[in-house]
């Protein structure tokens, strides 16, 4: 097994790097931190495959390698560019590297990729190795050797940490009365945990308005489980004032530190209920994992949590409960401890060591200690005292905590003073005193036991208001004056009230009796600063109506803050201590409550502050009973007069035989006898009537404390049902907006539909009219249309019927034309041929000028040609574009097309008459031609036969082959009319061909 000091190396290897982009500008640097402490590598140049071959290392023992192990304290590597120029860093990216899978036996490179990387995309890694290594070096400790800040060396065997399993489990030792939490053998110090359920408030909002508060039987407490061990608190039947006193519920835990903290951050946070029966009215949780997370030496002191936790209900009654503000949420005081068990521990009240309960009673804390207002007048010890407890360990004994050893001397002084006034019978003087009472004449004086432990920086603090007159009534019927305030930072929520009421008129000042009420209380300063500063005490004017109720007259805000910034003065009080008393004397102005700017009356008050120092634990008042006797005259005790024997008649004792002078009658035995009988029946009337005034006073005092319990009941249940109704009113103010803006919003609908229908309506009337009236002039159009294209229709049958009469005459001509033309031919056939040369000749000419002619024509019509292609494939491409751009068009114009197509049909009849026109006209100038040229020519035409063939062949090779050219373009078919044309004339062609 290693020892304490052997010292180890944690060693990390950087070797090299891969998928870096190269930057010759920039440097790569690896920066590893380990708790704290950081190392890195030189610069090396920022390339595809840096080569860094360094080795990093950590210097530690193996106990602070344990604690590391156990908080998965990382090694971050981070990764940064630097800028040779600048100097500038960027990082790059990092990784992360476990420190429990650090191994010493040597294991294998591996390729770790950096994880946030700004080269996304080749995605960088890093080629790494993690070794544990023994130092070589002396085992002696160093100063400046590595610590682990966060990880405190801990007691108890180095090797118990190993040894803990993944769920740490609380075994009971019944017979040794503790819980083993860890391996027993490594784990051997005592703890004790616990806990304290020390107050609550605000239980009564955890209860449905429509339930009482304090039902008949019913009793309530507090219950959790501590390890195991199923605790309740002591069982309370007022949810307004829980009476219940503070219970520490402890357990000794045997374990190591850091096993036990680890244990705890392993619990699950612990459950208070408040119960009632069978029945949990709400819970909280407390987390035990906080109690770990304290840094508080446990070998000095324990570690603490404390602090006001929120009940909160369950779910099924939760859904019928409002919800709360702050300021009113049920709230129960938890204190958990944790401290270390002496080596000498003694056992205070734990029974087989778990769960067992101590009860004490701590002094004040945060907010302060609700004590009454006391009273200056002696009262007597109740008669139904409780018999002392029993005998406490003495002084020296061990106790849990400071709160017990003030439990202790309270007990103590609060026996002692009873014997006293057991000896000697006379009233004890109480600490809290006052003047007013709630009632007028005799008060019922309740104190209530501490509840919570009190921060060893409070203060204890005297304060006393004196309402000394009231004057300026605005008013003009007088009233019955008395005056009322409550501040419940003193700890008390009871109204103070003067007594009896006085008489106040219009200019006039009146004193209040019984005006002056002092309140001890111990608070922080700055808390009581800051309270002074936000809280004003609010004194309330009422008029007491003894035929009606009483009347809210207004309220007068007395600012305490300023007594704050008046002059402090010293005092010595009675035990020799110094204190500091602050005085501040002022009037306020008494104004209504519905309207502050209008003034009813004036209040001068003198209010005082005394800093009593800081709280001592003789200062705790600790009582077992919760009433006091109101002040009563103590009634004198003198001894019972010890009656003589009656006279024995003739033979008793006789005077004495000497003559003596006569004695007056007042002067005898029995006279004085007598006398003293009657005085004896005197004073035993007096004690029998002072009894039976003792016996009202406390049957009085029991009904005024009935009355003041139930009248807490009642402002508590108007409070929440307050809180309860306004909420409701809120929701119903919210609802009736709601409802006013839909019905608005139905109204302005409904208007807005109407609004829409008659819009519609007549819209659909005037589209209605117009479409009817568009129709009908539609169908005259049409109609109009119609006629006139069949008078057309007609008219072009007509001229068509004369044109083809024209064109069978043209033809019938055309044919006699041109057997005279073959028979002139034939005649010219036969002139003589040396005509016939000159005209060769001069054909030569004409043939060579129309050979020239022609090859110019023929590059032109090429040209051409190629020109048309084009123009017609640009134009295919034209047309399909505008098909298809055109086809929405086409849908919306069907009916304008319809009537244009047929305009167009009319007019390419209209073109197709001109053209067979221009054709017969054509026809007719060439027959007239040819007669011209025949006349001219006479015998020579014999001769051109030839030439004419060759004329005819070329005219019909044209034709094909722009036939042809068309045909292929894709743009016109075989049914156009143009390919039609051709065909003819390539038919009239061959047929003239045939001829020649």
């Amino acid at each position: 097994m290693a020892t304490k000091t052997e010292q180890l190396l944690i060693v990390v290897s950087i070797l090299e790097g891969r998928h870096f982009p190269k930057t010759p500008r920039l440097s790569l640097v690896v920066q590893a931190s380990f708790d704290g402490e950081q190392l890195a590598t030189d610069p090396v140049e920022h390339r595809e495959k840096p080569q860094f071959s360094t080795e990093l290392a950590w210097e530690l023992d193996r106990r602070t390698l344990h604690q590391h192990r156990l908080q998965k304290t990382p090694i971050k590597l981070q990764c940064f560019t630097v800028d040779s120029v600048s100097k500038t860093r960027e990082g790059v990216g990092y990784i992360v590297l476990d420190l429990r899978s650090v191994q010493e036996v040597k294991q294998e490179p591996r390729w770790y990729p950096l994880l946030s990387s700004k080269y996304a995309k080749q995605r960088p890694a890093l080629l790494l190795a993690v070794l544990l290594e023994h130092d070589a070096k002396s085992s002696e400790p160093s100063p400046d050797r590595f610590k682990a800040r966060k990880a405190p060396p801990r007691q108890g065997s180095p090797a118990a940490a190993e040894l803990l399993p993944d769920k740490l489990e609380a075994e009971l030792i019944s017979d040794q009365g503790f819980h083993q939490v860890g391996p027993a053998g490594h784990c051997s110090d005592m703890f004790v945990l616990s806990v304290t359920v020390a107050f609550a408030t605000k239980l009564e909002q955890l209860i449905p308005s429509t339930m009482k508060l304090s039902a008949g039987g019913s009793e309530f407490f507090f219950y959790y489980s501590l390890l195991g061990n199923d605790i309740t608190s002591e069982p309370f039947h007022n949810l307004l004032s829980p009476d219940f006193e503070p219970e520490r519920a402890s357990v000794r835990i045997r374990s190591s530190k850091q096993v036990l903290q680890t244990f705890l951050s392993q619990q699950p946070s612990l459950q208070i209920h408040l119960c009632c029966g069978n029945h949990s009215l709400g819970s909280t949780d407390v987390s035990l994992s906080a109690l770990a997370a304290v840094s508080v030496d446990l070998e000095n002191k324990g570690a603490t949590m404390e602090g006001a936790f929120v009940l909160k209900p369950p779910k099924r009654i939760k859904e019928t409960l409002p919800a709360l503000p702050a300021d009113l949420q049920p709230t129960v005081g938890v204190a958990v401890t944790l401290r270390r068990e002496e080596a000498t521990p003694q056992t205070l009240g734990n029974k087989e060591g778990s769960g067992a309960r101590t009860k004490f009673i701590p002094p004040p804390s945060v907010p302060p200690v609700e004590q009454r207002p006391r009273s200056s007048s002696p009262v007597r010890k109740p008669p139904d005292s409780p018999p002392p407890g029993p005998p406490l360990p003495p002084a020296s004994s061990h106790t849990e905590s400071e709160a017990e050893s003030l439990l202790v001397e309270l007990q103590r002084g609060r026996e002692q003073t009873r014997a006293t006034a057991a000896d000697a019978d006379v009233p004890v003087q109480l600490q809290s005193r006052t003047e007013a009472t709630a009632e007028g004449g005799a008060s019922s004086v309740s104190v209530s036991a501490p509840k919570v432990s009190i921060p060893s920086s409070a203060h204890h603090y005297c304060f006393s208001l004196d309402l000394q007159s009231l004057r300026g009534l605005s008013l003009i019927h007088p009233i019955a004056a008395t005056l009322r305030y409550s501040y419940q930072f003193f700890g008390s929520a009871a109204p103070i009230m003067t007594s009896p009421p006085v008489e106040l008129q219009r200019n006039m000042e009146v004193s209040l009796p019984q005006s002056y009420c002092a309140f001890d209380f111990a608070a922080l300063p700055q808390q009581l600063e800051d309270t002074f500063l936000r809280v004003p005490l609010v004194v309330e004017l009422w008029h007491k109506d003894p035929s009606s109720r009483d009347q809210l007259i207004g309220q007068a805000s007395v600012q305490l803050s300023h007594l704050l910034s008046s002059d402090r003065s010293r005092l010595q009080t009675t035990t020799g201590d110094q204190s500091w008393r602050q005085t501040h004397q002022d009037r306020v102005p008494v104004v209504k409550t519905h309207r502050p700017s209008e003034k009813v009356a004036e209040l001068s008050y003198l209010a005082t502050l005394e800093d009593l120092g800081l709280v001592k634990a003789r200062e705790v008042i600790v009582s077992d009973s919760s009433q006091i006797e109101a002040p009563t005259r103590p009634p004198s005790h003198p001894a019972a007069p010890s009656l003589p024997n009656a006279p024995q008649g003739p033979t008793g004792p006789t005077a004495p035989t000497a003559p003596t002078a006569p004695t007056a009658p007042r002067d005898t035995l029995e006279y004085r006898t007598a006398l003293e009988l009657e005085l004896w029946k005197e004073e035993q009337e007096d004690l029998f009537d002072d009894q039976l005034k003792k016996k009202e006073l406390s049957h009085m005092q029991a009904l005024a404390e009935e009355w003041r319990r139930r009248d807490r009941e009642r402002e508590a249940l108007v409070k929440k049902k307050e809180v309860e109704f306004n909420l409701l009113e809120e929701q119903l103010q919210k609802t009736l907006c709601d409802l006013e803006k839909r019905e608005k919003q139905l109204s302005e609908a409904e208007l807005q539909t109407q609004r829409l229908q008659r819009d519609l309506r007549a819209e659909h009337e005037l589209t209605q009219r117009e479409l009817q009236e568009s129709g009908r002039r539609l169908q005259q159009d049409c109609d109009h249309r119609v006629a006139l294209e069949r008078d057309k229709v007609r008219l072009m049958e007509e001229e068509r019927g004369r044109l083809l009469q024209q064109i069978s005459d043209a033809e019938a001509r055309y044919k006699q034309l041109e057997k005279e033309s073959q028979l002139y031919r034939e005649q010219q056939n036969m002139r003589p041929e040396f005509r016939l040369q000159s005209d060769v000749n001069l054909l030569t000419l004409e043939k060579v000028e129309l050979e020239r002619k022609l090859e110019s024509t023929t590059k032109s019509k090429l040209h051409y040609k190629q020109q048309w292609g084009r123009a017609l494939k640009e134009l295919a491409r034209f047309k399909q574009r505008e098909q298809e751009n055109a086809m929405t068009r086409l849908k919306k114009q069907q009916a304008e097309l319809e009537a244009m197509r047929q305009r167009y049909l009319a007019t390419e009849e209209k073109e197709v008459i001109r053209q067979d026109r221009q054709e017969l006209d054509d026809i007719r100038n060439e027959i007239n031609r040819l007669k011209q040229q025949e006349d001219g020519l006479g015998p020579a035409s014999s001769l051109s036969g030839p030439a004419l063939n060759e004329s005819a062949d070329e005219h019909l090779s044209r034709l094909l082959e722009e036939r042809d050219t068309l045909l292929r373009t894709g743009v016109y078919t075989h049914e156009d009319r143009i390919i039609t044309e051709l065909n003819r004339q390539i038919q009239d062609a061959m047929r003239e061909r045939g001829n020649l």
